[in-house]
């Protein structure tokens, strides 16, 4: 599988996306592409591993922070599915009704049997902000402070969402189981379906009267200051997935993930491709033909780069380990600096006749001096 397959787009779910939403985009992929739907079907069943890799690997709150820090390389050899020996990701190719049983107990299948209960305070939203770095910041990490404005544990009623001095009462829908199952017909059989009850919003309770403060919702939107830790030799346009910093969850529900893009500012001289960083130094036509120690600023502070007698221009000159370092491994990249000659201007006539004198000398054909506007009319009378 590529490394530039975006996991994201192949579920069709956004970068912010909640565990419940990644099962359910993958969950209707899945009776799509399921080899037992489409038998003999070869294109199918490459398709089906690709979104069982893509599933697996968003599903599992370490993976995916490597992933959306570096990409499918990041994730690479930690055990994802869909290898040579488990072509279909951990379910052994066993069908469609162990796929669904997976997630959905028996009972998803029309079968007898029980199954999870959704009752409980659901997660907080993943938020998404901001973070702008300076340019030795980026290269070498940094301990940046973040603030954000989001929604977070009313301390009122202490996230239940009840007014001090009452409680939540049990849902008269859903009786506290917090959803509503329907069955209907499908290809596949009979299919039992549940969703979050409409009257409590999934959660088994009602409050009869809600915390003046919230409204019922258990949480505030508060500004909210930490320090964030950011790694050396991230770059413009990485994400950090930081866990448990989104929203609080309504009723006291677990927090959500909080995503942090970075923007790092340019430098004055250096610029970054890859781990290598580069600039670009002036030297005279003197001291590049008879070589001379230029004073370089690097991030690592000022460095002697030796010029060669006889450099010419847009030569490279490689300072090794002065680059960026390597984000999951050791080491770092090169700083690469390119000579660019300056050719002389606005030469006094004893400059130029020097050099006329070291052309002709080297047996070089040069331009003849121009010749003033004076001595023009001069030779005009003669």
């Amino acid at each position: 599988m590529a490394d530039t397959d975006d996991y994201y787009q192949m579920l069709g779910v956004s970068r912010s996306a909640n565990e419940d939403e990644i099962k359910r985009a993958y969950l209707a992929l899945a009776r799509e592409l399921h080899p037992d739907t489409n038998p003999g079907d070869d294109a199918s069943e490459e398709l089906f591993k690709r979104i069982n890799l893509a599933y697996e690997t968003l599903r599992d709150p370490e993976r995916r922070r490597q992933y959306d820090m570096f990409g499918a390389a990041g994730v690479r050899g930690a055990g994802a599915a869909g290898s040579a020996g488990d072509p279909f990701g951990g379910f052994g190719g066993g069908g469609l009704g162990d796929l669904f049983d997976t997630f959905f107990g028996a009972s998803g299948m029309g079968r007898t049997g029980g199954r999870a209960s959704r009752t409980g305070p659901r997660k907080g939203e993943d938020a998404e902000a901001t973070l702008a770095l300076e340019f030795d910041e980026a290269v070498f990490g940094v301990q940046h402070e973040l603030t954000v404005r989001l929604p977070q544990t009313c301390a009122t009623c202490s996230g239940s969402g009840a007014r001090p001095g009452t409680t939540p009462i049990t849902c008269s829908t859903c009786k506290g189981s917090g959803e509503v199952r329907r069955v209907r017909e499908s290809f596949l059989g009979q299919m039992v379906t549940a969703s979050p009850c409409p009257r409590c919003g999934g959660l088994g309770e009602e409050i009869p009267s809600p915390c003046l403060e919230c409204r019922g919702e258990g949480r505030r939107r508060e500004e909210r200051s930490f320090v964030v830790d950011v790694p050396a030799g991230v770059d413009e346009g990485s994400t950090l997935r930081l866990p448990g910093r989104g929203a609080g969850g309504p009723r006291g529900g677990p927090p959500g993930d909080l995503y942090v893009h970075l923007r790092v500012r340019s430098h004055p001289v250096l610029s970054r491709h890859g781990f290598d960083l580069l600039a670009v130094v002036h030297v005279a036509v003197a001291q590049a033909a008879l070589g001379v120690n230029v004073q370089f600023e690097t991030l690592d502070g000022e460095e002697e780069l030796n010029v060669p007698a006889g450099t010419q221009s847009g030569k490279e000159i490689r300072l090794r380990g002065r680059g960026v370092p390597h984000l999951q491994s050791r080491g770092r990249g090169d700083l690469i600096v390119t000579i660019v000659v300056d050719t002389p201007e606005g030469l006094t006539k004893e400059q130029d006749d020097l050099l006329r004198q070291f052309a002709a000398m080297r047996g070089e054909s040069v331009a003849p001096p121009e010749v003033g506007l004076m001595s023009k009319l001069r030779g005009a009378f003669k």
